[in-house]
């Protein structure tokens, strides 16, 4: 067992009237009875202790002598002293101490707690927000990580921006202006830990304790969690297969702070906002005073005909706030987002950011900003998309033979498609069905806040194989009965 860094040893008063030696004697002695320092635990070399504890030598020395005679411990030249492998005949381990009264719970932790709706990590079919990786994209992260390592950037070895590096905004608002019409400049973009960092700091920045938010009913459950930390007054605002249902968002909350979309696929639902729903909600913000927040989680996966362009992108007032991440189109382990800012919001998201983690890791910032800028990212894309059209289809395929009750329609985009119930069957008692057999399903209507809600499941196909994604089917068809 390593020698600690450094042993704290409690209690040592020097204006006592008990000797210095006695006391270390004392303190080594208890920290060994109390298992603080267990068997076989190596004890500080009496010079080092000496000089931590501002302490002659000769002192320590006398304490170890007294441990070692009583066989607390045990020392060999050259070994140095250990805790003995049982204590000495007629000891015992001082008894524990009473437990405490547990402290009471403030109220204000109720905020804090995590939406049972929110996805649960399994490598499980159908669990969603897993991602899919291949040889070449492995071979080319490894290289360019190791090209990073090789000739470390000065910048590792000190605090960064809390905005993000600067070659990895330009590299984000460059693909963003091509891919997804997003009017940026790499000073509107911050770099956070994922997208939900990035919607957090927005939360805190923009909202007040009671103000009001519109989300779309049904919601990402881990928005509505955040909106609960933040105090919101949180709005329910219907989607129909236009997206949200602006009118009734009017209608309910005319003043209304913030508005959270996503309008490129509705979640859950996969619906697209359409364009005059866009415009509508755009005037509406104007006039409101009011910001909209555009959460562009997955458009990077469409498999036919062309998506509309951003919200942001069409936006000429600065009331959109559009997310994005890397956990959707690399992996989620990367812990990678950002959010591109109206310039007014840009300071104060900042100072948010400065009072959480400071600033994002610096070598993953580096090998995603290569990855970008040297073109595998869009190659990877164009490789994952193919992937997972074929999950999708295999999945498809297999719910149409194995469980022919369920509705499906092939999803356009995204990584997940809907399942719809027949009437009278419980998509929450068939998803402990199915956890039961194997499989991972989220159930719909818990998702729901206010609308009447729609009895379907949530089924992953990005990330599982084809041959997976056909096993949990048939499950899946077996735990329905049919």
């Amino acid at each position: 067992m390593p020698e600690p860094a450094e042993l704290l040893l409690p209690g040592l008063d020097r204006a006592s009237a008990v000797p210095m030696l006695r006391q270390v004697y004392l303190a080594l002695r208890g920290a060994i009875l109390a298992g603080a320092l267990p068997p076989g635990a190596r004890l500080p070399s009496t010079r080092a202790l000496g000089l931590q504890l501002g302490l002659a030598r000769n002192t320590v020395v006398a304490a170890y002598d007294q441990l070692l005679a009583e066989g607390f411990v045990t020392g060999r030249v050259g070994a140095g002293t250990h805790v003995s492998a049982g204590l000495p005949e007629g000891l015992e381990a001082a008894p524990p101490p009473p437990p405490a009264a547990p402290a009471a719970v403030p109220a204000s932790t109720l905020r804090f707690r995590a939406d049972p709706a929110s996805p649960q990590p399994s490598t499980r079919p159908f669990n969603t927000g897993r991602t899919g990786w291949d040889d070449r994209s492995q071979a080319v992260w490894r290289s360019l990580t190791l090209k990073r390592l090789g000739t470390p950037d000065p910048a590792l070895f000190g605090y960064g921006d809390p905005q993000g590096a600067r070659p990895l905004r330009e590299a984000i608002a460059a693909h963003l202006r091509a891919a997804r019409a997003v009017r940026c400049d790499p000073d509107q973009v911050v770099v956070t830990a994922g997208a939900q960092q990035a919607i957090d700091l927005v939360l805190r920045v923009l909202l007040e304790p009671g103000e009001a938010v519109w989300v779309e009913d049904p919601c990402y459950p881990a928005l509505r969690a955040a909106l609960a930390a933040a105090r919101a007054a949180i709005v329910p605002v219907p989607v129909d297969a236009q997206g949200m249902m602006v009118a009734r968002g009017i209608a309910a909350a005319p003043a209304a702070r913030l508005a959270y979309v996503t309008p490129s696929s509705q979640y859950p639902m996969g619906v697209v906002l359409s364009m005059a729903r866009r415009l509508e909600l755009l005037a509406w913000a104007r006039r409101a005073d009011a910001f909209v927040l555009e959460d562009d989680y997955d458009s990077e996966f469409r498999y036919a005909g062309r998506p509309l362009a951003s919200l942001q992108g069409i936006d000429d007032a600065g009331r959109v706030i559009y997310v994005g991440t890397f956990s959707k189109v690399l992996f989620p382990g990367l812990r990678l987002g950002y959010a591109v800012l109206p310039p007014s919001l840009l300071d104060p998201v900042r100072a948010a950011r400065l009072m959480t983690d400071w600033h994002p890791a610096g070598l993953a910032e580096g090998v995603v900003t290569d990855f970008l800028a040297e073109g595998h990212f869009a190659q990877h894309l164009r490789r994952m998309r193919l992937r997972y059209r074929a999950g999708r289809d295999a999945l498809v395929a297999a719910l149409a033979e194995h469980a022919p009750m369920l509705a499906v329609e092939p999803p356009e985009q995204g990584l997940k498609l809907l399942a719809r119930l027949p009437d009278g069957m419980d998509d929450v008692a068939l998803a402990a069905a199915a956890a039961r057999r194997g499989v991972v399903a989220r159930p719909l209507s818990p998702m729901f806040l206010g609308a009447p809600p729609v009895r379907a499941l949530l089924l992953g196909f990005s990330g599982h194989e084809p041959g997976a994604l056909r096993w949990a089917a048939r499950e899946l068809g077996a735990a329905t009965g049919g």
